[in-house]
C-alpha cells in the first residue's frame, strides 16, 4: 500500500477541521450527491464544507439543507467559486 492510498482513504479536513467535499468541475447534480454522501459520514454537529462551481448549486444546496433540515451555515460566492459550509443537525 503506497502512501498515496493511505491519504485517499482519510477525508481532506480545513484549518477549522470541517470535512472539504472538492466538487469544482462537477455538473449539476454532482455537487448536491456529493454533499449528501458526505453529510452521512460525518457526525451530527460537524461540519462540511462544499466547494463547486456549478451554477445550479447556488440553488440546490440551500434546497437540499432545507429539506434535510441540515443547517446552511453560510454560502458565498467570489469569482464563480461557490463555497458553502453545513452543519449536520440529524441523521439522514
Amino acid at each position: 500500500m503506497t502512501d498515496a492510498t493511505v491519504h485517499e482513504d482519510r477525508p481532506r479536513l480545513d484549518p477549522d477541521g470541517r470535512v472539504v467535499i472538492d466538487a469544482l468541475g462537477m455538473p449539476c447534480p454532482r455537487p448536491v450527491i456529493e454533499l449528501a454522501t458526505a453529510i452521512k459520514q460525518v457526525a451530527i454537529g460537524d461540519e462540511v464544507l462544499l466547494l463547486a462551481d456549478d451554477a445550479a448549486a447556488d440553488v440546490d444546496v440551500p434546497v437540499w439543507c432545507r429539506m434535510q433540515r441540515q443547517l446552511l451555515v453560510s454560502q458565498t460566492e467570489q469569482d464563480g467559486r461557490l463555497e458553502f459550509v453545513v452543519r449536520k443537525l440529524r441523521e439522514s
